[in-house]
């Protein structure tokens, strides 16, 4: 008789992700250099567009480098976990968690991104903080590249639209992955690595404004980072045997939008388009879809003799990814329009939306993990799910009722995945303490169990304090997922 899953297994990561542009902080001291995060600046709502709240242009760069650009860049402010990053993973291990996603800013390590020698000072920060999540017997969970490419880069090469990038990168991953063996077991080479095609700065330094074909150059620079991902696996294999690499996806699984056969296949090729990048990192290869996009989007991808090799070479060990919503495909696009920030899709009127626009769909995570499970055959990772919301403080308090909920109903859809028979390792709620957002660089768009007084326009003292959601998630992973 075969036997049948109950739950999560004994060794099941919990814990939450971060990111360091996102957290630390300190964007000029002890040797950092400038990356691209650092030009991201803080638009108010009321002046938010679809196209300026993320991508920069050459002329931002230019008017912040002279000092003449009257924007904020709260990136480079962070929540100061570069100095309390003490007090705040005592936090982490209060919850008990057995893990924490974290990133290596590159230009900590190298400060123009192709220095020579790497930055001591930076090395010796992140030896520091390792250190401290030993203390706890947490797990550090390390991306390489969170949207952090060094601005010296992005100056000399347009980011990686430029080959050279391959190499600096491999450099850097080789400095880290010598430095800390034996103390990341789990590591992640580009964080939601489709984003270089929303997003081109963001995903990979790109400033689409100096390129005479945006879209191409986005998609070259997307294969130089799957030749460094390959080639970061190869290196890390060589240094720490013991270690594992995973990439990392910012998962949109799409529903037709109704049963039309038009809109089936619209939803097949969305899904596709979604899970190429996952195709190339785990099976090795581009596949024969993708390879009809580009040919009839006149898309050219300059590849040398022996990059496919490369790829199909050094596969990851495990899938890792980000779930926040799920998204509707027409063939013919009518309706309302959600206000999600990174992906506008037709309003889905079985779901409801976040504060800021995105739809909650617990549901399509235990359906996008079997469809995973399905066509990869490799463990799975949730390293990032979470709800953006207004948090109000009352009296000391944080009651975020609305947070415990939404995560609850996605834990339970992860548990019933793991009774199908998917193969889970973890759940790593994004911003477990509250961040600057990514795309809208807000901290009032919260996420964290952990609230930290400071306002959008960086007001504030800095306090942590414990949300409700705390003591709830502290129980979840006590009871490993029974007790929700």
């Amino acid at each position: 008789m075969m036997e049948t899953i109950k739950g999560f297994k004994d060794d099941f990561l919990w814990g939450g992700a971060t990111a360091a542009n996102q957290i630390e902080g300190a964007f000029d001291e002890d040797g950092k250099g400038l990356s691209a995060a650092d030009f991201v600046e803080y638009i108010p709502k009321e002046q938010r567009t679809k196209d300026n709240h993320m991508e920069v242009t050459s002329d931002v760069i230019k008017k912040a480098l002279a000092g003449e650009y009257s924007g904020r860049f709260p990136k480079r402010e962070g929540i100061d976990f570069y100095h309390t990053y003490k007090e705040d993973i005592k936090l982490f291990a209060e919850m008990g968690f057995t893990a924490f996603r974290l990133s290596i800013h590159w230009s900590r390590i190298f400060p123009n991104g192709y220095d020579a020698e790497p930055n001591e000072a930076g090395l010796k920060y992140y030896d520091e903080v390792f250190k401290e999540l030993r203390k706890y017997n947490i797990e550090p969970v390390v991306t390489l590249s969170h949207y952090e490419t060094p601005y010296g880069l992005i100056e000399k090469y347009n980011g990686w639209v430029g080959r050279e990038c391959i190499e600096h990168f491999v450099t850097y991953a080789e400095t880290v992955f010598n430095r800390y063996k034996g103390q990341v077991k789990y590591w992640i080479t580009f964080n939601e690595i489709n984003i270089i095609n929303i997003s081109p700065f963001t995903g990979g330094g790109v400033l689409s404004d100096l390129e005479e074909n945006p879209e191409e150059a986005a998609y070259q620079a997307l294969h130089h980072q799957f030749v460094a991902s390959s080639l970061a696996t190869k290196k890390l294999k060589e240094i720490d045997p013991e270690a594992q690499m995973g990439c990392m996806l910012a998962r949109m699984l799409s529903y037709p939008n109704t049963c039309h056969p038009e809109d089936i296949r619209k939803a097949q090729v969305d899904n596709q388009l979604n899970l190429m990048y996952t195709d190339v990192h785990a099976r090795g290869e581009y596949p024969n879809f993708f390879k009809r996009y580009l040919a009839e989007n006149n898309i050219t991808i300059q590849m040398e003799d022996g990059d496919l090799a490369v790829l199909k070479q050094y596969p990851v060990d495990y899938i890792s990814f980000s779930y926040y919503m799920t998204l509707l495909s027409s063939a013919a696009p009518e309706g309302e329009v959600t206000a999600g920030n990174l992906m506008n899709s037709l309003k889905n009127k079985y779901l409801e939306s976040s504060d800021w626009g995105w739809q909650i769909d617990p549901l399509g995570l235990r359906t996008l993990l079997n469809d995973m499970w399905d066509r990869y055959q490799k463990p799975l990772f949730i390293v990032e799910n979470g709800l953006g919301a207004y948090d109000k403080v009352e009296e000391g308090r944080i009651h975020d009722s609305y947070r415990i909920d939404y995560l609850k109903r996605h834990i339970e859809q992860m548990k019933e995945a793991v009774k199908d028979g998917v193969d889970l390792m973890g759940y790593l709620a994004w911003g477990p303490i509250d961040l600057v957002s990514m795309s809208t660089s807000e901290m009032s768009k919260r996420y964290g169990f952990i609230y930290v007084d400071k306002d959008d326009d960086g007001r504030g003292t800095g306090e942590r304090i414990r949300k409700d959601s705390f003591d709830w998630y502290k129980e979840v992973i006590a009871t490993n997922g029974e007790n929700l």
